[in-house]
């Protein structure tokens, strides 16, 4: 198996490092290869389980999408090349087969309307099969990979087509996969919180037989032929007319009721027959509901986000004759399958990706104005396209198309998301968070000497966001001094065996230690503000973010449960974390679940500062660098090694009595260590 550089968002990157060896195993998931670009740094992963045959790059190379990184040996001693050319060989012979991709996506517009004879359509080519036994393999769900959040049948269980088989969740949406064959679960070959993409197998399912593959595929002919009547829906009866008023209602969806998305004719319009007129989602699909006849658009009786059920009457058009209406079905279905499917719904595998955003279809079609949606309108594009258009507000007017007959993909889109939000000229983060903050504009300093512009890093313009978060939090800062004269001799004894050991023994280890001990005692400074702004999520556990500073900026990662651990376990996740921080090789994971914050200023100088709170944190803790100060003892001052203190937090969440006691008992833990012990 090849694996091979994936989509990093730009056109080259550089070999950074190769994280493993010919020969060693790896498994799903384990980091191969580190990449740089002057974006980001990528930790490219094995797609599969195997050992490391070859590496056909080198550190410093430049590499582009496509390029192969490494290969790949199964445990079995299979590379996966015999695997590879037989899939190619099945889905050659599958293209040239009546269950080819246009015939499928002929055959689910046609559900819309008979949805027997289109399941009796899509089952020949499984059920004619010498073998009962059907692969279900995952479908594209819009990402590169999800994970298994639940599996929702069981070996032995009946199940139908269009039947919710596993549950898969990405960082975009939890996604429902439907069957897309009906018999009985015959085994389940994942299971909860595996890593899975596109084609990976999922369970196989025995389907009744060949015999009803005779049944089905002496029906195909029948069902195909029948299609343009299907899809016209009251088309007969105009076509029996010279002219007249034609009602076009809701096609049965296979649901109760659905909601009208879109709506891409106006009152007056012109149309064609079968061109769309009207968009309709349900939980299930994204359909286009076509026009049954050339004419005019006399009325809408419906708007966007209302829920429609069958039968219901969408649009009239008074209809421009006999010839017109009859004529153009019979030229659709005498065209090629493959020109016809273009302007049908998507396969009922990729529907339910729709699912997650349907709770709100009005704010979606809000996002563009009726000039925008009226331009989209006029592009040649399928339901799922024109959705994802809606969600993320692009005009596919500005789209350049990629697919047949300058069809708008999916892959169009995103290629063009990914341009603008990859574009040097502006920063369109940095922009937002300027408007919710409701600066003005700056002013004009040309009269001044003018400026020269100069771009953030990639983390300062992704920063931006959180931290103007911090214009709704009321935050206060207390100030302390923690006497560390005794804990610093004692960490001077220590540092000496610990660097034998190859550990950096630092005063945030100790600091991080007691915090975690006193946010045992004191849990509201480690919890979150409900939503509803009328409670405190408590945590159950410890996790301590540490600001790390690099050449590109602030960085956080998140030392896991510190009060489990010794000081020296701490040391060494702290010079782990760093290191990993410093070099880019952070994982979101990484980064993720903190539920209070430590910063120091190191040695770099100050005497104190006001740390912004992280939310959803409610207290962040800074460390200004200790100094030597006299203190009073009574009858005279001693020298002694003063660490300030300051300690922000969330006024809403902590009153300032509650922060000038955690303080305190933070100086008198940090005093003596020792207490920690009791």
């Amino acid at each position: 198996m090849q694996i091979k550089t994936p989509d990093i968002g730009v056109d080259q990157a550089t070999v950074a490092e190769i994280l493993v060896k010919v020969g060693e195993s790896v498994e799903i998931d384990d980091s191969l290869v580190l990449l740089e670009s002057d974006k980001a740094s990528v930790e490219v992963p094995s797609t599969s389980a195997g050992i490391v045959k070859s590496i056909t790059v080198a550190a410093g190379d430049v590499v582009s999408e496509g390029s192969v990184l490494i290969e790949l040996e199964a445990e079995d001693g299979s590379t996966g090349v015999v695997e590879a050319q037989e899939a190619d060989a099945s889905q050659k012979t599958s293209e040239n087969t009546p269950t080819s991709l246009p015939d499928q996506e002929i055959m689910q517009e046609l559900s819309s309307h008979q949805p027997k004879a289109t399941h009796a359509v899509e089952q020949p080519a499984q059920a004619a099969a010498t073998s009962s036994i059907v692969e279900v393999k995952l479908p594209d769900i819009g990402v590169e990979k999800a994970l298994v959040g639940e599996i929702l049948v069981q070996v032995g269980d009946q199940i139908e087509v269009d039947q919710s088989l596993v549950v898969v969740e990405s960082d975009k949406a939890t996604v429902e996969v439907p069957s897309t064959v009906s018999g009985t679960v015959e085994s389940i070959e994942i299971k909860e919180g595996d890593s899975v993409k596109e084609g990976v197998l999922i369970l196989k399912v025995k389907t009744a037989g060949s015999a009803p593959a005779t049944q089905a595929e002496a029906a195909k002919p029948e069902a195909v032929q029948v299609a343009p009547e299907a899809k016209a829906g009251s088309a007969p009866q105009a076509a029996a007319a010279p002219a007249g008023e034609i009602e076009v209602a809701v096609p049965d969806l296979g649901v109760d009721k659905a909601a009208v998305a879109e709506i891409l004719v106006q009152v007056g319009d012109t149309v064609e027959a079968d061109q769309s007129i009207i968009v309709v989602e349900s939980d299930k699909a994204t359909v286009e509901v076509p026009s049954p006849s050339a004419g005019v658009i006399k009325a809408i009786h419906v708007e966007v986000g209302q829920n429609v059920s069958q039968g219901i009457a969408l649009v009239t058009i008074e209809a421009a004759g006999q010839v017109k209406a009859a004529s153009t079905p019979a030229a659709k279905a005498e065209s090629a399958p493959a020109v016809k499917a273009e302007t049908t719904t998507k396969p009922a595998p990729a529907a339910p990706t729709s699912a997650p955003v349907e709770q709100a279809p009005v704010q979606s079609a809000d996002k563009l104005s009726k000039e925008q949606n009226a331009a989209n309108a006029k592009v040649y594009a399928g339901p799922a396209v024109r959705k994802l258009a809606r969600e993320l507000g692009v005009v596919l007017a500005e789209v350049q198309a990629s697919g047949p007959h300058t069809r708008l993909m999916k892959e169009d889109v995103f290629a063009y998301v990914k341009t603008r939000l990859t574009a040097p000229q502006a920063a369109p983060v940095a922009a937002a968070a300027v408007q919710v903050a409701d600066l003005p504009k700056l002013p004009d300093f040309s009269a001044f000497g003018g400026v020269e512009e100069k771009a953030m890093t990639r983390l300062q313009q992704v920063s931006v966001p959180q931290l103007s978060l911090n214009n709704y939090i009321p935050q206060v800062t207390q100030f302390d001094l923690a006497d560390i004269t005794e804990l610093e001799a004692w960490r001077g004894d220590l540092k000496a065996k610990f660097k034998q050991d190859g550990i950096s023994l630092t005063i945030l280890a100790f600091i991080a230690k007691a915090v975690a001990h006193l946010l045992k005692e004191e849990p509201y400074f480690a919890g979150h503000l409900a939503d509803d702004q009328k409670s405190v999520l408590l945590r159950n556990e410890i996790h301590m973010g540490i600001a790390v500073a690099t050449p590109d900026g602030l960085t956080v990662p998140v030392l896991r449960n510190p009060d489990q651990k010794s000081i020296k376990q701490i040391a060494v996740e702290l010079g782990e974390l760093s290191k990993k921080a410093r070099d880019k090789k952070l994982s979101p994971k990484d980064l993720q679940g903190a539920n209070f914050t430590i910063t120091s200023l190191g040695s770099i100088g100050g005497t104190a500062f006001t740390p912004l709170v992280n939310w959803p944190q409610v207290a962040i803790l800074g460390i200004s660098p200790a100094t030597m100060q006299p203190v009073w003892n009574g009858t005279g001052f001693d020298p002694k090694l003063m660490l300030p203190l300051s300690l922000s937090y969330d006024h809403r969440v902590i009153n300032g009595a509650d922060a000038a006691r955690f303080t305190n008992k933070l100086t008198k833990l940090l005093a003596d260590i020792r207490s920690l012990l009791l």
